[in-house]
């Protein structure tokens, strides 16, 4: 199995402000090492209840358009039942269900598949959480 299975624990700082983390080198990084030239899938999930992965375009103002998308779904106020935390902090643990904690990607010759303006993303609107880890397992 272990020729057909990797796996990778990221530790990613999203600091104190709520954040989009670009991913894409990180898991090309890791299949470079790991996936030897093969076919297969690369999965990446963020073992945390309040964030997700997103496969989205960024440095074109996407990412901050999430940001601002989920701020309109998802205010940052005191209507939430799950009121521990920041001010708002019930939002975080909702985001989830809209922003998954994973995502599975097809991998062709070693390479990860995305489209061209597509990258792989950490969605961070926790404040109160500075530390993340994201866990990347290739099966090939």
């Amino acid at each position: 199995m272990s020729d057909a299975f990797e796996t990778r624990v990221l530790n990613v700082a999203t600091g104190s402000a709520e954040r989009i983390v670009d991913l894409t080198r990180d898991c090309e990084s890791f299949l470079r090492e790991v996936a030897g030239g093969r076919d297969g899938l690369l999965n990446v999930f963020v073992p945390h209840a309040t964030a997700g992965i997103a496969v989205i375009e960024t440095g074109a103002g996407s990412d901050e358009d999430l940001l601002v998308a989920l701020h309109s779904l998802l205010p940052a106020d005191d209507r939430w039942q799950h009121r521990h935390g920041s001010p708002g902090h019930g939002r975080d643990h909702v985001l989830p269900a809209l922003v998954p904690p994973h995502a599975t990607l097809p991998v062709l010759d070693g390479r990860l598949e995305l489209g061209t303006w597509q990258s792989v993303c950490l969605v961070d609107t926790n404040r109160d959480n500075p530390d993340r880890r994201v866990r990347l397992s290739f099966l090939g």
